[in-house]
């Protein structure tokens, strides 16, 4: 069975954004929060926040879409994962999810 690749970007506990891809979203937030199959950098700043989800075809675009975003200034991954900054904590109303790359 196909299952896409998705970029997706978590708000760590100390605000700062994390960026990673898979093909089980849902499995992954969990296993960043709950397991040591979490990220070795998230797993000292729990609990994270999915706040975006962008589809891809394959592994490759979703690397290649996670190596951009991750060259982006903090400002800018802010204002493209639509979060809201007050008294320097990160805020997001909804998450955004892009199946555009489908």
């Amino acid at each position: 069975m196909y299952k896409p690749w998705s970029l997706y970007a978590v708000i760590c506990n100390d605000s700062s954004i994390y960026i990673g891809i898979t093909t089980d979203v849902q499995r992954r937030i969990h296993e960043h929060n709950n397991t040591k199959k979490g990220a070795k950098y998230t797993r000292s700043r729990r609990p994270v926040s999915l706040v975006y989800v962008e589809s891809h075809l394959n592994r490759s675009s979703a690397s290649k879409a996670e190596a951009r975003y991750k060259k982006l200034k903090r400002s800018d991954k802010i204002k493209s994962f639509g979060i809201r900054v007050n008294e320097g904590k990160l805020l997001y109303n909804k998450l955004h999810i892009d199946i555009t790359g489908l």
